[in-house]
């Protein structure tokens, strides 16, 4: 078990011995919460997985590394950002496949700058933004942030020549 799986597992039995103390039936019923989170969301997690296992096999690594990969510097996470800012997804499909990308090769710099890209760019969010919230202020928040995921990964390639 890794330390990741290990947290994990303590985090949710001091919950669940919370919960107990709270109400005995609490613990039960957080379980069939989460199994029903599990259960609505088990497609696009499945799905996630199958497109990640599929890019692997599909897309040399060569490619991957070559585009993404740390020898490609700032030309590589420039790449990754507008890919990144680009896809659309939710987390269960855009970080299996992120995933891929870094075991096949991209450099750690490629891959902040992708999620950063992501979390920040999504142009498929962007409609939304504007109509819910404001035009003006999406557009603000769009020009705000577009500087974070080049400079993100940047630092992130930074911090690996140090380690």
């Amino acid at each position: 078990m890794d330390k990741t799986t290990l947290i994990l597992v303590l985090i949710s039995a001091i919950l669940l011995v919370i919960a107990f103390f709270q109400g005995r039936d609490l613990p039960l019923a957080g379980l069939m919460v989460a199994g029903r989170t599990l259960w609505r969301n088990l497609p696009v997690l499945l799905l996630g997985f199958v497109i990640a296992g599929l890019v692997q096999l599909l897309v040399p690594k060569e490619l991957i590394s070559r585009w993404l990969g740390a020898q490609s510097g700032p030309k590589g996470i420039l790449v990754a950002c507008v890919a990144g800012g680009l896809v659309p997804g939710s987390p269960y499909a855009i970080f299996p496949l992120v995933a891929t990308f870094y075991q096949a090769g991209a450099g750690l710099g490629a891959v902040v700058g992708f999620i950063s890209a992501w979390s920040l760019w999504s142009v498929s969010r962007l409609p939304l933004e504007m109509a819910l919230i404001d035009p003006k202020a999406a557009l603000v928040r769009y020009g705000v942030t577009f500087v974070v995921p080049p400079i993100a990964g940047l630092i992130a390639n930074a911090v690996m020549r140090l380690l």
